[in-house]
C-alpha cells in the first residue's frame, strides 16, 4: 500500500477480508484505492458506475405494486408463499458495501426477530443491528478496550432505497474514553429515553459546532412510564446525598474519588469535595459497606429520597379539582355521562396511599354549581354561584374533602350529574369564573386542575368568541389563529404555576372550541391537552376512546411541586427551553406537576472553549411522589469531545434532531408564518447537507446527495414533519385541529413523535405466518414495515396505517371475498361500510393475528393513548380515503412533495451553495 496517494492509509477489514481506505484529512472512507488525479470525494462507492436500484414499484403515482401476495389474491392455485413485505424494496447486497455492515437479506429478518427499539425492550440501550453501530473513525476514543476504528460511509441518497425499519435502531453509540466511569453495571449512561442529545461526540470550540450546521440540543423525557422489560429507576433511600459545594451537582459515575477516597472531585466544576460520612456505611445493617456497589455510583439514572432540607414546606397531598362542563353541548354529546362514569370507575384507582388525597368537582355552564359533602355520608349539596364577576366560594369548607373520608358522597353525586343536568338547555360556559374558583380554593397547597368542557368559554372573565376564519386558513395569516387569543388565559397560568397548580384540558366540541387559547393553560403549568372532535358518546368508539385515555391520566402517578434544573461541565450553558413549563428563572423549570411521557428540548450554548476528553449534563427532577415523599431524580449523561468536525457527524442523532426541530417548527409557525416554519426546517437540513458535503468532500456540484449513514432517515423525518397536519401547506385544517396536532408536537417523546410524522404502513395480507402470534420471547411478532407510500399497495390487499395517534385499515378495491369474510364477517367488498369503528374478533386464525396486530400496535409505545381505527376503502369516501392517503408521506400530496422530489430539491439547494 506504499502506492497511496498522499494523505491516505490503508486499514485491514479482518470482517471483510479486504483494505479499506481512510482520507487523514477528512475522516472519509471508501474501499476503492485513491487515484492520484481523482479528489478523494469523487471516489466511487461500491460497484463503479453501478447505481443503487430504484424501489420495485410502478412509476405511476396510483398504479400498486405487484408483490407476491397470499391466497387472498383469488388467483393462486397453491398455498400461499409468505414471503417478507421488504424484500421488493431491500437494497441487495453490493450497493454501498461497508465496512461492519453487509447489505445482504439478514436485515430483513432482523426486521422480523428483533425487539423495536421504540417498543422499550429489555435490551434497550444496548449495541444494536451493525448498521446502527457505524461512525466516523473516532481519533483516541476507546470501544469497551478496543482501539479498532469505527467508520461510516456516507451514503447517496438519491435513488437509494431505505429500510425504514432501522428507523427503530438505537442511537449513534457513545464512545467514552476509557476509565471514564466508575460503574460496574455498564449503566454508566443514562438510558437514551430518559435523555439523548442531538450529537453524541461534543466540539471542543463554538466555530466547529457553527460549521457543522448540527443543533446541539438536549431532549428529555425525565419521568418516562415503565413498559414490560423496563428496568425501574434505583431509589436510593439511606439520606446520603452527596452533592457539590460549588455548582450543586449530584455525585454520579463519571466522579474521581482523591486523597485516599476521603474526597470526590465534581465533574462539571473540578471542585473537590469531601465524602459524607456514612457514604459507606450500610445503616439499614450498621455496618460498612462496599463504597463501589453504591447506586449512585453505578447507575446514570437514579432517584434520591430527600429530607427535609429539600422542602419548603410540609409535603402536601394530591388534589384533584374537577371543571365539569354541564352546558347542553356536554349533556347531548354524551360526555357528561362518560366523564363522571369513568370518574367513579377511577376513585380507586387515584393516587391515595395514606388516604391523603383530596378531592372537589365544580360543574359549569352559565353559573358555577360547586358541592358541599357531609364525609361519612352519601350527603352532598350543591351550591350555586351566578355572580361570575367577583367569584367566591359558597362555602368555606366541605367543598374540598378527602377522598378517603367523603367517598360514598362524591360516589352518589357521580352516578346524579347527568339526572341534575339532564334537562340543561344551558348554552356558554363561564370556564374562567371556575378555574379562578378553582385557584382560591387550592392556592394554599397547590393541585392538578382537570377541565372536561364541550362548549367556548363565552362568560365572565377569559370569555372568547368564535374566530374561525375559513378565508384564512392556507394564508399568511393563518397563524394569528394558532395564537392565544386573550391573555387571561396566560397569567392566570403563570399565577397557577407559583401556586403549584397545574391544569389539564379535556376538549370535546363539534364545533369552534379555540385549541390555540386554552392550551395555553396546560403549557405553562406543566399539563397537557386531549382534543375530541364532534365527539359523540352514542358511537362506542368515541366513548371507549376518552374513557380509556382520561382513566390512564387519573391512575398514572405524578409528582407535584417540581423543579427541574439541567447542569453541564464547564464552558456549557442551557440557552433555550422547550415544553409544557415556566421558566421561573434563567436556568430553573417549575412544573406544578411532573406528568409521565412528556418532552423537554433544550438547547446547549459552548460559551468557552472545552479542554477535557469529555462533558457531563446532569438533569435534576425534584417533586414531591403521590406518596408524600420528597424525591430528586437525577440523570447523567457523558459525551466525549472532538476536535474533527467528522466525529460530530458520525455521532449525530437523526431522532433527537427531528424531536427538537419539531418543537422549534411550531413555536416559528405561531410567532411567525406556517410557511417561515416550513421552510425554517428545510433549510435546517439543506444547511447541515451543505456542511457536511463542504467538510467532507471537495465540494462542487454533483448528482449526488451525501449523507452519513446515521443521519439518512433525517431529510425523511423532515418531510413528514413538514406535511404533518400541524405544519402543512392547507386550505382544509381546521384551526383546532392544526392547534391540537402542534400541541402534540411539542409535548410527545421521541418514541411517540417519529411515528407521528413518520406514519408505519404494514401490508396485512401478506404478512408471514408467525406475524400476530407471541414469538419465543413472549412478545408479539409484528410484520414487517413498509415504505409509507401507495406505490406499495395492491389493489386486492389489507394495509394497516397508524401514526400512534390515528390507525386506518385500508382494503383495496379488489379484495377477495374469502378476506372480506375472515377479516369482517361480510360476504363481499360491496357490503363493507368505512369509517370510524372496530373489526370483529372471529374464529379464525387470520382474524386473531390481525386483531392482535391492532392491540399491539395500540399499546406499544408508552402513553395514555388510544388511537382511533378507521376502516378506509379504496374507492370510499373521498375525504376518509384523502385523509389515510395523507398519512403515506413519500408521496406527493396537493402542493407537498414527494420524498424523491423533497430529495431533489435539497440536492439543488446544496449544489447551488457549493
Amino acid at each position: 500500500m506504499s502506492d497511496l496517494p498522499p494523505g491516505w492509509k490503508a486499514e485491514w477489514s479482518d470482517e471483510h477480508r479486504q483494505y479499506y481506505f481512510i482520507n487523514e484529512a477528512s475522516g472519509t472512507t471508501q474501499w476503492e484505492p485513491p487515484m492520484v488525479s481523482v479528489p478523494a470525494s469523487e471516489a466511487p462507492i461500491g460497484d463503479p458506475g453501478q447505481e443503487a436500484p430504484q424501489p420495485q414499484a410502478h412509476g405511476k403515482r396510483r398504479q400498486y405494486a405487484t408483490g407476491q401476495s397470499q391466497a387472498y389474491t383469488g388467483t393462486a392455485e397453491t398455498a400461499p408463499q409468505w414471503t417478507d413485505p421488504s424484500a421488493g424494496y431491500q437494497q441487495p447486497g453490493g450497493q454501498l458495501f461497508t465496512p461492519g455492515f453487509s447489505g445482504d437479506t439478514s436485515m430483513q429478518q432482523q426486521q422480523q426477530q428483533a425487539a423495536p427499539y421504540y417498543a422499550g425492550q429489555a435490551d434497550f440501550g444496548q449495541q444494536g443491528a451493525p448498521v446502527a453501530q457505524l461512525g466516523q473513525q473516532f481519533g483516541q476514543m476507546n470501544l469497551q478496550g478496543n482501539n479498532r476504528p469505527v467508520v461510516n460511509m456516507p451514503i447517496n441518497l438519491i435513488g437509494t432505497p431505505l429500510n425504514v425499519a432501522e428507523l427503530e435502531g438505537p442511537p449513534p453509540e457513545i464512545f467514552l474514553p476509557p476509565n471514564v466511569s466508575l460503574s460496574q453495571t455498564n449503566q454508566g449512561n443514562a438510558d437514551p429515553s430518559y435523555m439523548r442529545s442531538t450529537i453524541n461526540a461534543v466540539p471542543t470550540t463554538h466555530s466547529l459546532l457553527n460549521k457543522s450546521k448540527i443543533p446541539f440540543t438536549l431532549v428529555l423525557t425525565p419521568h418516562r412510564s415503565l413498559q414490560e422489560g423496563d428496568e425501574a429507576v434505583p431509589v436510593i433511600t439511606d439520606g446520603v446525598i452527596a452533592r457539590c459545594r460549588r455548582c450543586r451537582s449530584y455525585i454520579n459515575p463519571y466522579v474521581t474519588f482523591i486523597d485516599g477516597g476521603n474526597r470526590w472531585r465534581c465533574i462539571l466544576c473540578n471542585m473537590p469535595n469531601d465524602v459524607p460520612q456514612l457514604f459507606d456505611w450500610d445503616q439499614e445493617r450498621n455496618q460498612s459497606a462496599d463504597r463501589w456497589s453504591r447506586l449512585e455510583l453505578n447507575y446514570s439514572c437514579v432517584e434520591f429520597v430527600a429530607g427535609v432540607e429539600y422542602m419548603s414546606r410540609p409535603p402536601q397531598p394530591p388534589v384533584y379539582v374537577f371543571l365539569l362542563d354541564v352546558s347542553h353541548a356536554a349533556v347531548q354529546s354524551g360526555m357528561l355521562a362518560t366523564a363522571v362514569r369513568t370518574i367513579a370507575d377511577s376513585l380507586d384507582r387515584l393516587p391515595n396511599k395514606e388516604d391523603r388525597t383530596k378531592i372537589a368537582i365544580i360543574c359549569v355552564d352559565v353559573a358555577l354549581h360547586f358541592f358541599a359533602f357531609t364525609p361519612g355520608t352519601s350527603e352532598y349539596t350543591m351550591l350555586v354561584v351566578s355572580d361570575l364577576d367577583d367569584v367566591f366560594l359558597p362555602k368555606p369548607t366541605d367543598i374540598l374533602v378527602n377522598l378517603t373520608e367523603a367517598k360514598a358522597g362524591v360516589e352518589a353525586l357521580l352516578e346524579k350529574i347527568p339526572d341534575l343536568f339532564a334537562e340543561s338547555h344551558a348554552v356558554g360556559s363561564a370556564l374562567g369564573p371556575a378555574l379562578q374558583a378553582a385557584y382560591k380554593m387550592t392556592t394554599p397547597i397547590g393541585c392538578k386542575i382537570i377541565v372536561l368542557t364541550a362548549s367556548l368559554p363565552t362568560l365572565g372573565p377569559g370569555a372568547l368568541k368564535n374566530r374561525e376564519d375559513p378565508k384564512l386558513l392556507g394564508t399568511a395569516k393563518e397563524s394569528s389563529l394558532l395564537r392565544d387569543a386573550n391573555s387571561f388565559y396566560k397569567s392566570f397560568a403563570i399565577d397557577c404555576s407559583r401556586s403549584h397548580i397545574s391544569v389539564d384540558m379535556f376538549l370535546f366540541s363539534a364545533s369552534y372550541t379555540d385549541v390555540a387559547t386554552l392550551n395555553t393553560l396546560p403549557h405553562y403549568t406543566s399539563g397537557q391537552t386531549y382534543y375530541y372532535p364532534a365527539f359523540s358518546a352514542a358511537r362506542s368508539e368515541d366513548a371507549l376512546k376518552f374513557a380509556h385515555e382520561f382513566g390512564k391520566v387519573l391512575e398514572t402517578p405524578i409528582g407535584f411541586e417540581g423543579l427541574v434544573r439541567v447542569r453541564a461541565s464547564k464552558g456549557l450553558r442551557m440557552s433555550s427551553f422547550h415544553g409544557n413549563f415556566f421558566v421561573s428563572s434563567s436556568d430553573l423549570l417549575s412544573m406544578p406537576s411532573i406528568p409521565q411521557d412528556q418532552s423537554y428540548s433544550i438547547e446547549v450554548e459552548i460559551e468557552d472553549d472545552i479542554k477535557g476528553t469529555h462533558v457531563v449534563f446532569q438533569t435534576a427532577s425534584l417533586h414531591t411522589n403521590c406518596e408524600g415523599e420528597r424525591r430528586i431524580r437525577v440523570i447523567t449523561l457523558a459525551l466525549p469531545t472532538t476536535t474533527n468536525i467528522s466525529q460530530i457527524y458520525a455521532s449525530a442523532d437523526q431522532v433527537a434532531i427531528a424531536t427538537f426541530l419539531a418543537s422549534k417548527a411550531v413555536e416559528r409557525s405561531i410567532s411567525h408564518k406556517l410557511e417561515d416554519a416550513r421552510d425554517a426546517v428545510t433549510n435546517k437540513v439543506g444547511d447541515i447537507l451543505n456542511a457536511y458535503r463542504s467538510s467532507m468532500t471537495a465540494g462542487g456540484a454533483s448528482a449526488q446527495l451525501s449523507v452519513p449513514e446515521n443521519l439518512k432517515f433525517l431529510p425523511l423525518l423532515c418531510l413528514g414533519l413538514i406535511k404533518h397536519v400541524g405544519l402543512r401547506q392547507s386550505s382544509q385544517i381546521p384551526p383546532d385541529l392544526r392547534a391540537y396536532a402542534q400541541a402534540l408536537l411539542s409535548t410527545l417523546p421521541s418514541q411517540q413523535l417519529i411515528p407521528y410524522i413518520h406514519p408505519n404502513l404494514y401490508a396485512l395480507h401478506t404478512m408471514p405466518p408467525e406475524a400476530g402470534t407471541i414469538g419465543e420471547n413472549g412478545r408479539l411478532i409484528l410484520p414487517g414495515v413498509l415504505p409509507a407510500s401507495s406505490e406499495f399497495l395492491e389493489r386486492h390487499g389489507l394495509y394497516l396505517i397508524e401514526d400512534g395517534q390515528t390507525m386506518f385499515l385500508w382494503v383495496g378495491r379488489d379484495a377477495v371475498p374469502q378476506l372480506i369474510m375472515d377479516v369482517f364477517e361480510l360476504p363481499t367488498y360491496a357490503d363493507l361500510r368505512g369509517g370510524k369503528g372496530t373489526i370483529p374478533l372471529l374464529e379464525n386464525p387470520f382474524s386473531q393475528r390481525v386483531n392482535a396486530v391492532i392491540a399491539k400496535v395500540r399499546e406499544m409505545r408508552r402513553g395514555v393513548y388510544r388511537p382511533y381505527l378507521f376502516i378506509v376503502k379504496e374507492d370510499g369516501e373521498p375525504a376518509l380515503r384523502s385523509w389515510a392517503l395523507s398519512a403515506l408521506i413519500q408521496d406527493r400530496a396537493d402542493s407537498s412533495p414527494s420524498y424523491a422530489q423533497y430529495l431533489t430539491k435539497l440536492k439543488e439547494k446544496v449544489n447551488s451553495s457549493s
